[in-house]
């Protein structure tokens, strides 16, 4: 079950937080280039996918996501482990990722301008190497 801050904040992902990650380390205009590095007891609050992405995870960990229809998934991840999601036009996914292992949790996230069915969403910050 979800506090109301975390319902709140869930909510206004609704509205278009395209931040899928913590550090946008490219954007072309074909793809969008994220990592996420979390610590024992961090997370990455809730953000809303729209593009056909795919995520590798660079180190083993556990997670747990809250997600926009009510579901919590609890996962563990190995070196290596991929999945790859693809969305129809309006179609969407919001969650939030909160590692609930005792080491450090990392991905790279490849979110597919060229190729989606839907725009990307804005984004407000620049790619750390642009």
């Amino acid at each position: 079950m979800m506090d109301d801050a975390r319902k709140a904040e869930m909510h206004r992902a609704m509205e278009g937080n395209g931040r899928v990650g913590q550090r946008l380390l490219s954007e072309t205009d074909a793809v969008r280039v994220w990592r996420i590095e979390l610590k024992p007891g961090e997370r990455v609050g809730f953000h809303k996918h729209v593009l056909n992405y795919f995520w590798t995870a660079t180190s083993a960990g556990k997670s747990r996501s809250h997600y926009a229809d009510g579901r919590m998934l609890d996962t563990e991840y190995a070196l290596g482990t991929t999945r790859h999601y693809s969305f129809a036009k309006g179609e969407s996914m919001v969650h939030d990722l909160e590692n609930i292992g005792d080491t450090v949790l990392s991905f790279t996230t490849v979110e597919l301008i060229i190729g989606s069915a839907n725009a990307p969403l804005p984004l407000t910050i620049k790619p750390e190497n642009g």
